[in-house]
């Protein structure tokens, strides 16, 4: 039997949990939107500035004056008077070469001046009295004369069996030592004496460096140009920057056509003595950049072969294609994509995407290059 005093509190219970549940179907799609969190992210106004890049050369010093000592005679080198490294004075005595065989050529020629000379005495008293005609004291005379250059003839060669120093200098290597047989005909010098003082680093540009670098330095002509180009570094065979920096003297006047390639001559001043004849290196060549528009190499990324920045428009970042003709202390300069005054992403490139928004966070560009991370972006 049903207590029909039950039922209406049954029918309020059920009432009640559907209001409840009406209520939580409400609460559900009825709240407010999710409020999406913005990220800050550091951004730099796009600045210009001067910039100047350097493109590295290969190069091989020589002194201003290198010269090569031959021998004019040939002959056993008897002695050896310097050592490899020695400051030697022009005129300074080098090698010996052994002259026993010229010492008795010289003997029997200085004989044979005096038999001359005798029988040019014996004939002018017979001249002036009339016994003989003139023409047999001139054939006396002529052989004297003969006899005489002969003798002066191998006397000059005992002296170049003295070999000395053609300039001041330093000495090269020694290629001959004492027993060895030389002779004027030999492939390689006795040794090289190179005035250091002064060195010239030879290197070459190709063609299209070399019409950039030449478009790019004031003057109407090409003498012009080169008093005008900027000074060179130089960075020696240990990796260390040479302690002066050097001038452009000299450019070939033709291109190679073999290479491709024109030759360039630099000077560098070399008191010290640190820098030699046959040395190498490499010439730092700068190509300086007058108010260009640069951004870090951290504010950028690479995509198919094309590099970007993300440009900030109002608080979305957009991908941007940019132009980049140099790169020199981790700035890039750029042709064309942005320019001065964009606002651009400073950092956190890996972290975004195109179409982020974000709390834009100015820094100055100058912090960015401060705390440059050449690994993480």
């Amino acid at each position: 039997m049903i207590n029909n005093n039950r039922i209406p509190l049954i029918a309020v219970a059920w009432l009640a949990v559907l209001i409840h549940g009406c209520g939580d179907g409400q609460n559900g799609s009825g709240s407010s939107p999710m409020v999406t969190q913005v990220s800050s992210y550091p951004v730099l106004t796009v600045e210009k500035r001067d910039v100047t890049t350097y493109k590295e050369y290969p190069t091989t010093l020589e002194g201003a004056v290198s010269s090569e000592v031959r021998p004019k005679i040939s002959g056993y080198i008897q002695e050896v008077l310097i050592k490899e490294g020695e400051q030697v004075k022009m005129g300074q005595a080098l090698f010996r070469i052994e002259t026993q065989s010229l010492d008795q050529d010289a003997a029997a020629a200085k004989a044979n001046v005096r038999a001359a000379q005798v029988e040019v005495d014996k004939l002018k008293p017979l001249v002036e009295k009339g016994i003989i005609s003139n023409v047999q004291l001139e054939t006396a005379m002529a052989k004297h004369a003969q006899a005489q250059s002969t003798y002066n003839g191998i006397n000059a060669n005992i002296g170049y069996a003295n070999i000395k120093s053609p300039v001041n200098g330093v000495v090269g290597s020694i290629n001959f030592r004492k027993g060895a047989l030389t002779s004027a005909q030999d492939q390689r010098p006795l040794t090289v004496v190179s005035s250091i003082g002064t060195v010239y680093a030879y290197f070459t540009l190709n063609e299209k460096d070399f019409i950039d670098f030449i478009t790019l330095a004031k003057g109407a002509t090409m003498d012009e140009k080169i008093k005008n180009l900027p000074q060179v570094k130089l960075i020696m065979a240990n990796g260390a920057e040479f302690e002066k920096e050097g001038f452009i003297e000299t450019i070939a006047g033709d291109i190679d056509p073999q290479t491709g390639t024109i030759s360039f001559r630099a000077r560098f001043e070399n008191e010290s003595g640190l820098l030699r004849n046959g040395s190498s290196g490499k010439v730092l060549v700068p190509q300086i950049y007058k108010d260009v528009v640069v951004v870090p190499t951290l504010s950028t990324y690479e995509q198919q072969g094309k590099t970007f920045v993300f440009k900030v428009q109002a608080d979305t970042l957009v991908p941007t294609a940019i132009s980049v003709i140099a790169e020199a202390n981790n700035l890039y300069v750029i042709d064309h994509g942005i320019g001065k005054g964009d606002i651009v992403l400073g950092k956190g490139i890996g972290k975004v995407r195109a179409g982020t928004k974000i709390a834009p966070l100015s820094i100055p560009m100058d912090s960015i290059l401060n705390s440059f991370d050449p690994v993480f972006k």
